[in-house]
């Protein structure tokens, strides 16, 4: 069938009967049906639905940013549909671009310029779609391609101000002074509305500026004088505003050149530093080559080197001018230099002039000094040192550095010394603390009451006190138990063979201590002799007899524990109250020196049986 199309119908269904006999009157047959599937080809062109589109885009729409696309279609199936979208105006192809999605067959519109509605508010686009992969069979159906137009329409939309360039590059003469016109910046509104611009320098950082601009005019000023030397360029950022709309801003960067004004006279590099002239030159020979610095732009830095006419010139030295920006020292004896007859220094003046306009110069004044020289072996075409500096050229090391590690080994040995006299005199000190309450004590443990003598000479009570608080003439206070005191309010302490005695200032009756008195009541006798700064310090002693044990205790356990000078004794004091509330009191004989046979005993006669074998006891103590 030669009217097949795909497209019309693709797909067909035929029955085959075949018959046998020729198709004769009692023949048999037999039939079949064949299913027929018709391929596609690329017939058919691609065509536009529409003869003519419109398209509305904002004219701040971004550059490269789709705003529309467009749809050919194609009866065609598969790769025969595959298109591609060009656009054929070249005044539209310069502001717009049209890509092809393959996966859609559509064509995507994109910016390659911004938009400008003050400029132009319309384009028109002419869009073609061609297929991809044309068939040749087909070509006399025409060509397969289609075309339409695109009308695009640009939207107004209020922009920034647009300055004239995109960037500015001024410049201005070093020293001018404050307020100098450096350039102007012009900024103006696209829109239609053509509102006035207001003109401002960023300073986000609020730090001081050196240049201001104008709010109307735009003309950048200086606002104090500036030097190339300190800083070269400087870089602003100007803002343009409209008026009727603040919100609508623009930058653009501005850069300032300080130029070069010749305003720093030229110096000699190190002419301060000697000159070496080493013995032995000779005539004609150049001693050294000075070099000069400027801080001015090179332009203003062609040097030139001179001694000044009205200075009277050293027969010994003569200058050349390089013309290189250096100069050299060129010996003027023929008899040559030596350090034993040359002593001292030399002194040559030199003048250096730079090229700036006008022209500065500076005078300086070179010393030389004569000695043997030795060259720096690490350094090549170095200048000539001293034979004393040499072992310092050689080691890498300057005057300056040899000088600093000497200070610090110096400094070093005076530290050691000092510690080690510290040392000397720590060791040789006596110990810190030094108390009249030190305390030695000893250990006692009582394992049954009454022990008699085995008591009194387990330890001397007397070791158990500061030997210096024992010396003869020592004032002490006297406690008694149960009453005033028969004693003054101070005593004095004697030291005799019976023992430690208590004598009153007053001269009233001796008592040995820890001696009974009979001419008192039964419940006086002395307890213990404290020093009169102790009980001043600690009134709360004077207590009953009963209570002066464990306030004693108290009293030293506090002392103790507030002493801060008191050195860290290994050893323990141990303190023992028997009883408290007995009529017998304390069966021990630690308080007694000797045995009292005076004592009244007629009391144990009211004690019950079991406690009358105690009166042998008391009777032998």
């Amino acid at each position: 069938m030669s009217n097949m199309d795909r497209e019309t119908r693709d797909h067909y269904a035929v029955v085959i009967q075949a018959k046998d006999m020729a198709g004769s009157v009692g023949g048999l047959s037999g039939s079949t049906t064949v299913n027929i599937t018709l391929t596609d080809v690329n017939d058919n062109p691609p065509k536009f639905p529409q003869k003519s589109y419109q398209l509305y885009v904002a004219e701040l729409a971004p550059v490269g940013k789709a705003v529309g696309r467009i749809r050919a279609s194609d009866e065609d199936e598969k790769q025969n549909a595959e298109m591609t979208y060009s656009i054929t105006n070249a005044d539209a192809a310069a502001i717009f671009t049209i890509t092809t999605d393959a996966d859609r067959k559509e064509g995507i519109i994109s910016l390659k310029e911004p938009l400008n509605y003050e400029k132009r508010k319309v384009h028109t686009l002419n869009i073609e779609g061609s297929n991809t992969h044309p068939d040749s069979r087909f070509a006399h159906l025409g060509p397969f391609k289609d075309s339409t137009s695109l009308r695009v329409i640009v939207g107004d939309v209020d922009e920034p101000p647009v300055f004239s360039m995109d960037y500015y590059i001024m410049d201005i003469y070093e020293n001018s002074p404050a307020g100098t016109q450096v350039g102007t910046v012009t900024a103006v509104d696209p829109d239609s509305t053509n509102s006035a611009v207001r003109y401002f320098i960023e300073n986000g950082e609020e730090r001081p500026l050196h240049f201001t601009v104008g709010v109307n005019s735009g003309i950048i000023r200086t606002t104090q004088v500036l030097d190339r030397e300190e800083t070269a360029w400087h870089n602003i950022t100007v803002m343009a505003a409209e008026v009727d709309n603040p919100r609508m801003v623009s930058h653009v960067p501005v850069t300032i050149q300080v130029l070069d004004v010749n305003d720093n006279i030229p110096a000699i590099s190190g002419g301060n530093s000697a000159v070496i002239v080493c013995e032995g030159t000779k005539n004609g020979q150049v001693i050294q080559t000075v070099r000069a610095a400027d801080l001015d732009n090179f332009a203003n830095g062609r040097f030139s080197f001179y001694v000044p006419a009205e200075i009277p010139a050293n027969p010994n030295f003569t200058v050349k001018d390089n013309g290189d920006n250096t100069a050299s020292i060129i010996s003027h004896r023929r008899e040559g230099f030596s350090q034993d007859r040359d002593l001292g220094f030399f002194s040559l003046v030199l003048v250096v002039a730079d090229g700036g306009e006008p022209p500065l110069s500076s005078t300086a004044t070179l010393s030389l000094r004569v000695c043997v020289c030795q060259r720096n072996p690490r350094e090549r075409n170095s200048n000539n040192v001293c034979q004393a500096q040499a072992f310092l050229s050689s080691a890498g090391l300057s005057t300056g550095a040899f000088v600093a590690i000497l200070l610090c080994i110096i400094i070093l040995l005076a530290i050691v010394m000092l510690f080690a006299q510290l040392r000397n005199k720590k060791a040789s000190k006596e110990p810190l603390i030094l108390s009249e309450e030190d305390i030695r004590e000893n250990v006692v443990t009582y394992d049954d009451e009454g022990g008699g003598e085995e008591d009194t000479e387990a330890f001397d009570i007397a070791a158990l006190r500061n030997p210096k608080a024992s010396e003869p003439g020592r004032r002490f206070h006297n406690y008694l138990g149960h009453g005033p005191s028969p004693y003054g309010e101070e005593d004095e302490l004697e030291e005799g063979e019976e023992g430690i005695t208590v004598v009153s200032r007053r001269k009233a009756r001796e008592l040995d201590y820890g001696k009974y008195s009979p001419e008192l009541e039964t419940s006086w006798f002395v307890i213990d002799c404290v020093p009169r700064e102790i009980s001043r310090s600690a009134p709360s002693l004077l207590l009953d007899g009963q209570d002066i044990i464990q306030q004693i205790i108290q009293q030293k356990v506090a002392e103790a524990d507030s002493d801060t000078r008191g050195p860290p004794y290994d050893s323990l004091q141990t303190y023992a109250y028997e009883g408290r509330g007995s009529l017998a009191g304390s069966v021990s004989s630690l308080g007694l020196n000797a045995a009292v046979p005076e004592l009244n005993y007629t009391f144990l006669e009211d004690w019950e049986p079991e406690t009358q074998t105690l009166e042998p006891v008391q009777q032998a103590t």
